[in-house]
């Protein structure tokens, strides 16, 4: 596991599946906080490695509350990768989102209620900045490796989301609307927040599948409908990350930026009064800050 990955990618088992992808592996992959989803597949594309994640579970058996996002998260920190994307399911809250299009979002909004959300408590303190919650420098070339496929893309809106399992009510889709969300989806958070935390590079390809149930005119979200434009979407998602993979090889350069830094001045307590368990089970992420 020594050599170096291009990212990593969580989203659905069909990404798995693409010609490009060689020297395929499973790796089973144990952390302080559980275990992940379901085991890595690892492989090459373009002789970059690449390491997928089943957000959900193998046949998804997972409802988004039930997902083990501290694992997931930590999982891929202890692989060594330093930048995900999220490959993932959304509704549109804005006419000019249609269904079929591809939306990178730049902003967040966290309405779920029964989540773990941080790595920290327990005797350390942390205070991470997410004014951006998404990495630009990712988003940004996630963006130019999605304008050179065959589909309408989007670039930012703020991605409200909710705990789901089900969808919202018209009531919900509206309200959100009029606080000036653009996309409406179960998965995001906390993950985005986790991955700064882990000070991993962090963007979404958001999958627009339905008009969630405010558009009078559209018949109100269902699984067939999310299933469906997301089986169409598939080999651009696949051709996306191949393309990405290069644009990345590129120009390493283009990707510096602050996440690898988040931690750096997050941490509020006293190191004289640092819990020692919850250091030890943390070291990925603060050894290099408390020692």
């Amino acid at each position: 596991m020594s050599e170096e990955f291009a990212f990593g990618i969580i989203g659905g088992s069909g990404l798995y599946g693409f010609s490009a992808l060689e020297n395929v592996e499973t790796v089973e992959v144990d952390t302080p906080f559980g275990k992940p989803s379901s085991p890595f597949v690892i492989g090459k594309v373009n002789g970059r490695k690449l390491a997928f994640l089943a957000r959900h579970g193998i046949g998804h058996t997972l409802m988004p509350s039930e997902v083990n996002y501290r694992a997931n998260i930590y999982a891929f920190k202890e692989l060594g990768i330093s930048k995900i994307i999220s490959v993932s399911a959304v509704g549109s809250l804005r006419a000019d989102y249609a269904p079929g299009d591809i939306v990178v979002p730049d902003q967040l909004f966290d309405f779920t209620k029964d989540r773990k959300r941080s790595f920290f408590g327990e005797g350390i303190v942390a205070h991470i900045s997410t004014a951006e919650p998404f990495c630009p420098k990712l988003s940004a070339q996630l963006l130019t490796a999605l304008r050179e496929q065959d589909v309408a893309v989007h670039a930012g809106g703020t991605y409200i989301t909710i705990e789901g399992p089900r969808f919202s009510t018209k009531g919900e889709s509206n309200t959100f609307r009029s606080w000036g969300m653009s996309l409406v989806g179960m998965t995001a958070a906390p993950e985005v927040f986790l991955a700064r935390e882990a000070e991993i590079c962090y963007a979404t390809m958001a999958h627009v599948t339905d008009y969630d149930c405010w558009h009078v005119s559209e018949e109100p979200v269902t699984v067939e409908m999310v299933v469906n434009t997301l089986k169409h979407n598939t080999a651009i998602a696949q051709n996306t990350l191949i393309r990405l993979v290069d644009l990345l090889a590129e120009d390493e350069s283009e990707l510096e930026c602050e996440c690898d830094e988040a931690l750096k001045f997050a941490i509020m307590t006293n190191p004289a009064n640092i819990n020692l368990e919850t250091k030890s089970r943390l070291h990925l992420l603060v050894d290099k800050y408390l020692g």
